[in-house]
């Protein structure tokens, strides 16, 4: 990642009683989403949170998804024709409700 670069996060807020299935998103979902992507797509990471910052507290996000795009447009054009097939597959993996950012790598 470099100075420049968009960022799209994918988060997954932590709730009592909600899934969410990693090894789905990662053997499955991820697969759908680089494809759909294609070449856009420059990198991208899976975080699973671990905790909170008060000890023994849950963290505030059960996941979080970061893709980085070299322009704001090469994100929208692959990612708007593709949105329906990607959100499709969501209750596959969880029933939580995604929170998105777009964001501008600075550092």
């Amino acid at each position: 990642m470099k100075k420049g670069m968009v960022k799209v996060s994918v988060l997954y807020p932590y709730s009592e009683g909600k899934k969410f299935d990693l090894e789905y998103y990662s053997n499955n979902h991820l697969s759908l989403l680089t494809k759909s992507l294609g070449d856009a797509l420059k990198s991208y990471s899976i975080e699973s949170g671990l905790g909170g910052l008060v000890p023994g507290s849950p963290a505030p996000f059960v996941a979080i998804i970061n893709m980085y795009f070299d322009t704001l447009q090469s994100f929208q054009q692959s990612f708007g024709p593709n949105f329906n097939a990607l959100m499709v597959d969501l209750p596959n993996f969880t029933d939580i409700e995604p929170v998105a950012q777009i964001s501008e790598v600075v550092l």
